[in-house]
């Protein structure tokens, strides 16, 4: 009987370690995305305005700060 008890609470505790597992993997993941979207989109605006896209960049600014507006006033 002892033993039962011991080998649930061993299941227990490898699933609450495999949680824990998962959820830091997906914390470090969204660090790691935020960090290089941000890189990301920083060098794309960089790339667009050296080869000559700012006919595409001024639209694109347009719909940011409208988004912006109607999500502040949201």
């Amino acid at each position: 009987m002892l033993d039962i008890i011991i080998l649930f609470l061993c299941f227990g505790l490898f699933f609450k370690i495999l949680r824990l597992a998962f959820r830091m993997a997906w914390g470090t993941a969204k660090i790691a995305v935020s960090i290089l979207m941000t890189i990301g989109s920083i060098l794309l605006v960089c790339c667009l305005l050296f080869a000559g896209g700012i006919l595409i960049l001024i639209p694109a600014v347009i719909l940011c700060i409208a988004f912006g507006i109607v999500k502040a006033c949201a």
